[in-house]
């Protein structure tokens, strides 16, 4: 069976996402929960939704305070680097974004139970730099996450229009993300909670409207986001987008090809990596 299969690119493309057949083995799962385990460890000063570029590892004596740190403040680890390029993801990616994939960003959320952080509704066109305006978003489940916890939750076919919409900035401190679209731009009789198990995995546009409640149940709810942008676009690292409530280095966040080629010459595949 091809991955991912035609239906599955037929419905992201109509929808925004999918959740394919493919899942992740369950050893390898339980491998990434003990990375989890180890990274919130190693951080005891972030918010566990907030560990932005968990796959950016540093050695100690290196990054910006010598600290072992990535340049948004997380110590991270390579496992979550080997994940981003597992090559069956990759061929997820691959069949709806085309052959030109470029890894540029990894954010783990936790959601501890019962004080879990809400994500509001938003694009994430709206705050990133890369133009034109293009990633495939693999959320990857290593909990299960599931209505009663806080599971992703999206507006199918927001992104068809291709149009990033106004957002409004929350004075909350409770908030994973501090950017939220306009009301008049949901339609909630479209949404759909995207239920996974561990080892599942849902895709989504990066025009697609979404969000997630809040963790008020018992069960702590993690996952991780793979980002990945077509050899089409630009990272471009000048912009500054400040304000969103999560830590943000854009200007030295390393970028990975990991197949085909960069097709406009112009991203930088050298700076932030350290070896």
């Amino acid at each position: 069976m091809p991955v991912p299969t035609p239906d599955e690119v037929a419905h992201y493309h109509r929808e925004g996402w999918v959740i394919p057949q493919y899942r992740l083995p369950q050893d390898r799962v339980a491998h990434l929960r003990a990375t989890l385990d180890r990274l919130i460890a190693q951080n005891p000063g972030v918010r566990p939704e907030k560990l932005v570029s968990a796959h950016i590892e540093r050695k100690p004596g290196q990054g910006a305070k010598g600290d072992g740190r990535n340049d948004e403040g997380v110590q991270g680890c390579r496992e979550f680097l080997d994940l981003a390029m597992d090559p069956e993801i990759l061929d997820l990616v691959e069949g709806v974004l085309g052959p030109d994939i470029i890894l540029w960003g990894a954010h783990v959320f936790c959601k501890p139970a019962r004080d879990g952080y809400e994500t509001p509704w938003h694009q994430d066109g709206h705050y990133w730099p890369m133009r034109p305006l293009a990633t495939c978003t693999v959320w990857v489940a290593l909990e299960e996450s599931i209505v009663e916890n806080g599971c992703l939750r999206v507006i199918s076919g927001s992104h068809s229009g291709r149009v990033t919409h106004g957002h409004l900035r929350e004075d909350r401190e409770d908030l994973t993300l501090t950017m939220r679209t306009e009301d008049s731009h949901i339609d909630l009789s479209a949404s759909v909670s995207l239920e996974l198990q561990p080892g599942q995995m849902s895709l989504h546009d990066v025009y697609l409207i979404h969000g997630a409640e809040p963790n008020r149940s018992g069960k702590r709810r993690t996952g991780i986001a793979l980002r990945y942008m077509p050899g089409t676009s630009v990272f471009e690292r000048d912009i500054s987008l400040d304000g969103t409530g999560v830590s943000t280095a854009f200007a030295t966040r390393p970028l990975w090809l990991l197949r085909g080629q960069d097709r406009t010459g112009r991203n930088d595949f050298k700076v932030g990596h350290w070896e």
